[in-house]
Parts: C-alpha cells; structure tokens; sequence
C-alpha cells in the first residue's frame, strides 16, 4: 500500500526482514525504517494462476492437498511412498516446482501436520527439512511457544507469564491450568507441543466465512461515509456467496477506532441469506450502535458466517 495513505506491508522479502521490516506494518513505518525499501505494487491475479500451477503440480503427486493460503499447502504422501523415499520424493518435487514455475519452495516434513508446519517454517527459505517418526518431542521441545500455529502473541504473553516459554515447557505443563487460562484449546496445544496432531490433510476445505474490509485514508466519523463503506463492502460479500452457492445466518461488522480499538458485532437471522439488501441492512443496524460522540473509524469490515449450502 502507499506510504501517504494508510497502506500497510502485504509481504517483506527476506532482504527487507533483514531491516526489521514485517507483514502488516504500515507502509509509512516500514519507509521510515529502510528509505531505499523498494515498495511493489501487488499482482493477486498472477498469485492465483501461479498457486493454482503449484497446487496442480502436488496433486501429480497426491490427491490429498489441502491448500491453507496462496503460497502454503499440506500434502499426504503416505499412501504413495515409505518413510525411506519421501527424501527423494521431496526434493523431485523442489526440482518439477522450479523448473515449471522459475520459483523456490520450502518443504518440511513429518507424521503430523503440526510437525510439518514448523519444519517448513524452520527450513524457510529454499529448504528441505524432514522430521523422522519418533523424533518429534526431540525437534519440538527447544522453540519457542511462539512458532505453533494457535499462539499469537496474546497467548504467548499469557504462557510467558508463566515461565513456559518453549514448546518443551508446554509440553510438561499443568492441564488444568492450561484448560482454565485457554478452555479446551489449552490441552490440545499441550498435545501439539508434543507432536500429537491427528488431523488429517482434507482437500476442498469448507468456507466457514465471508468477509470483506476497507482502510480508510482518512479517519470517517459521519454515519452516511461509513454506511456507504458498509454497502459496498455487504455487495461484495453477498456476490462471493451468491457465486459460491452460500447462505450465512451471522452477519458480522468489525470496527477499528482512530485510536486502533477494534470492535465486532453480530447479529444471527432465523433463516441463512446471501441477499445485498438483508446482509446491508443488518451491518448498517449494527454501525448505529457504535457511531457514539467522538468516535471516529479508520476500518470497517462486513462478515457472513453460519452457513448453509443454496438449494
């Protein structure tokens, strides 16, 4: 995004992570921080039809892939190969991505998606990392808490306050007090710390929401700026599910105050809709419950979730 605007880093290239430059910095931080960054406008079209030529190469591979993001994907070769080839079978498929693409991948592997994850994560960039079976405790237990997917940094902040600062410290911690500070997802990362991570890779993951969100240059505080916004923004919501055969029964607005406070409202209908109009009219009756004295907004963003498939 621009720098005299509001826009923000979408990505940094390891040479600008070097210069303490991250993912979803302002952009006019990031500029203060390295004046010679050079800032490239994104392409999200060539992203998709390039991620859709990698994810075509995986399944030359295996039917089971489940994309999570543009640039990340989990793979089961189980069924294909031996713990003993999936070296060789990793690193021919480094080789097919470059050679088709001109791009460079990172590849970690183990028994479980967790183990996979970090590994790959570990072995970024251009690398090959693969944990054997009945090693996970071993390659999990010295990193930080941090690097598990499910800990962001209010949780981390929460675990560091208690002296549990890698995975191994979470691996040896006490249940109930991980269930009473995170609820049923406090022993499940305690499980994960370990290794343990039955999820199997599903292709063709279900939509669990649709959303759309807008930065404001300017800070908006008038209820007919902010309203139009919330239009827009439910027209566009309501298209990607009327495209994608979805009915939503929640419809979610999320807030942002001048002040960087982030506020979410929500309201559950009797009957699932993607119509423009309902989607508008319930985002916009949600908006006048916060538009109080003072209040200003730098984002507004429109959700459905709840959804039921159209008939």
């Amino acid at each position: 995004g621009s720098p005299e605007e509001r826009g923000v880093v979408a990505a940094a290239s390891y040479e600008a992570r070097k210069h303490n430059i991250r993912s979803a910095m302002p952009m006019r931080t990031a500029m203060s921080i390295c004046p010679q960054l050079i800032r490239v406008p994104p392409r999200f079209g060539r992203y998709r039809e390039i991620s859709r030529q990698i994810i075509d190469i995986f399944l030359e591979l295996t039917p089971l892939v489940e994309p999570l993001s543009l640039d990340e994907a989990f793979l089961d070769i189980s069924m294909q190969s031996s713990w003993g080839s999936v070296y060789n079978i990793a690193r021919c498929l480094k080789v097919k991505v470059k050679e088709q693409t001109g791009l460079v991948i990172s590849i970690g592997g183990g028994s479980s998606k967790t183990v996979a994850k970090v590994s790959s994560q570990l072995s970024k960039p251009n690398g090959l990392l693969l944990i054997k079976p009945g090693e996970e405790q071993v390659f999990l237990a010295p990193l930080g808490v941090g690097i598990l997917s499910g800990i962001g940094p209010k949780t981390a902040e929460i675990l560091h306050g208690q002296n549990i600062t890698t995975l191994g410290d979470l691996s040896a911690s006490n249940n109930s007090w991980l269930r009473q500070a995170f609820g049923k997802r406090g022993p499940e990362l305690k499980k994960r710390a370990r290794g343990l991570d039955h999820s199997k890779v599903t292709p063709n993951r279900e939509t669990k929401s649709v959303s759309a969100e807008v930065t404001m240059a300017q800070d908006v505080g008038e209820e007919v700026e902010i309203a139009e916004r919330i239009e827009q923004l439910s027209l566009g919501v309501a298209s990607r599910l009327q495209r994608n055969k979805l009915a939503g029964k929640t419809i979610t607005i999320k807030l942002r105050l001048a002040d960087f406070t982030t506020i979410t409202r929500q309201r559950t209908l009797p009957t699932p809709t993607s119509d423009p109009e309902v989607i508008t009219t319930v985002a916009c009756n949600l908006l006048r419950q916060e538009l109080k004295p003072g209040h200003s907004f730098r984002l507004v963003g429109v959700g459905v979730t709840g959804f039921e498939g159209l008939q």
